[in-house]
């Protein structure tokens, strides 16, 4: 089960809706008819969910570092007392 690019393309275009309509419905059609296309929507749409889950991770990893160093470090001493007392005169 080799997936060319043009499939590929198109199987993007049909999930993020860049397609035109022409394009989408001649898609659909393809789809209907084809159930080794249909498979490789769903895998490439687990591909996707995969990429943005580690996405999120790496993204949550990076804001608690920076917040390890901002809020811990000695050297910030003066910028977490600006922060504190901003949000403590509200």
């Amino acid at each position: 089960m080799q997936t060319s690019l043009n499939d590929i393309e198109q199987i993007e275009a049909h999930l993020f809706h860049t397609a035109s309509e022409a394009d989408s419905v001649v898609f659909e059609a393809r789809v209907i008819l084809d159930g080794n296309l249909r498979e490789q929507i769903e895998w490439q749409q687990q591909a996707y969910a995969i990429v943005e889950l580690y996405g999120r991770k790496q993204l949550r990893a990076e804001l608690e570092a920076v917040h390890q160093k901002l809020f811990h470090a000695p050297e910030h001493e003066s910028f977490r007392q600006k922060v504190f007392r901003f949000f403590s005169n509200r």
